[in-house]
């Protein structure tokens, strides 16, 4: 499983020979300009809620790659009134069975509005089981009881939870996150992107290794493998 990381919230992730684009913010990120969004690839596209740095270019890759995009219901609305023909409505609860494997929907506590100020939903997060190994991507999320739930009913080998608190729960949080979610490997997002989450990342790697948890800070436009 090839990881790629295109800054903020936004990873590619090879599964099976298809490649998975989570929350793609990537021409407006300021600290993404090294990557082209135009040359990015996915067969699927998975949004976690509506926010700007979560959707800037789902639509434009969405009709170039002609991906799936995987969303809850009031997103997928939207998306078809931007011209994109190739949905999935998923909702909180609710898992589908793909060719690279299942995608469950999940909990997620934050808000969520479209560009234009439209409804965006419920805020989700997904865990995806496939043959090659399952994760958890949280999306943006505060520390919450639920995600013990996860720990209870799915094995998940590593996951991607936001770390630059202010919007999103911060380091010390994510900690107790992984703890409540049984996973010691932890890929941190959603922090440095702007001011309001920069984060003293040394200090977070340590306090994660002091807890005997592995916390992974990639480089934009880095890939590794899991």
């Amino acid at each position: 499983m090839n990881i790629t990381y295109y800054g903020h919230s936004c990873f590619g992730i090879e599964i099976n020979g298809k490649h998975l684009l989570f929350d793609p913010f990537i021409t407006p990120n300021e600290m993404a300009k090294q990557i082209d969004a135009t040359t990015v690839k996915a067969d699927y596209i998975l949004i976690s809620h509506g926010h700007e740095d979560h959707i800037a270019d789902a639509v434009s890759i969405a009709k170039r790659t002609g991906a799936k995009v995987i969303c809850n219901w009031e997103i997928s609305v939207w998306l078809g009134k931007q011209g994109v023909e190739n949905i999935h409505p998923m909702n909180t609860g609710g898992k589908t069975t793909f060719d690279f494997g299942n995608v469950k929907c999940v909990m997620a506590v934050h808000s969520s509005s479209l560009p234009d100020g439209s409804n965006g939903g419920n805020p989700m997060g997904f865990v995806v089981e496939s043959p090659e190994g399952n994760f958890y991507y949280a999306g943006d999320i505060a520390l919450t009881y639920d995600m013990k739930l996860i720990g209870e009913y799915r094995s998940i080998d590593f996951a991607f939870l936001p770390i630059g608190d202010n919007f999103t729960m911060g380091v010390d949080n994510a900690i107790i996150a992984s703890e409540f979610i049984n996973c010691k490997k932890i890929i941190g997002m959603h922090y440095d992107t702007f001011g309001y989450i920069k984060i003293d990342k040394e200090a977070a790697v340590t306090k994660f290794n002091h807890s005997g948890k592995q916390l992974t800070l990639m480089y934009i436009g880095a890939t590794i493998t899991k």
